[in-house]
């Protein structure tokens, strides 16, 4: 048996929403923090099929758009499924900082995204795993592997 009940959260918008399976929806997930530490952070799975809210997700909202949706929050009867959040309303809180993303790039490795900043002074190298989980600060582009391995050692491998 499903329980299911009325949701509101904000959350940062974590990759680049994709259109649901059928048309005028959409899919998308978002970063929740229910304190001010990173490991407390949450994604959520979330689906529309609100066609407003899909057109603008799928043509306004970017990766790190601060957003404030409401909906309904379902959780299935086994728990080991992931509770899905069908969104009926959605605002933009906040822009993606424009700036941050005009000076930084980010770079793939496996499991992992690393960021370059071209304004920084040092050559330090902020590293995360591909689900936003923090590894840690590269002295230089030259120590990311070794920073990487690491990781995997003390995490068994799982990014």
């Amino acid at each position: 048996m499903m329980n299911t009940e009325p949701f509101t959260v904000d959350g940062f918008l974590d990759t680049v929403p994709t259109p649901g399976d059928a048309p005028h929806t959409a899919r998308f997930q978002l970063v929740v923090s229910p304190t001010d530490d990173v490991v407390d952070d949450v994604i959520w799975s979330c689906t529309t099929s609100t066609p407003g809210i899909a057109h603008t997700l799928l043509t306004e909202i970017q990766p790190g758009d601060l957003l404030h949706v409401s909906g309904v929050l379902t959780q299935p009867g086994d728990p080991a499924e992931p509770a899905r959040l069908t969104v009926d309303a959605l605002e933009l809180l906040a822009n993606a900082p424009a700036r941050a993303l005009k000076e930084m790039v980010l770079d793939r490795y496996g499991d992992y995204v690393v960021v370059f900043d071209a304004d920084a002074d040092a050559d330090a190298v902020p590293v995360f795993t591909a689900l936003g989980q923090w590894v840690g600060t590269a002295e230089s582009p030259d120590a990311i592997g070794t920073l990487i391995e690491i990781h995997e050692r003390v995490n068994g491998g799982d990014a």
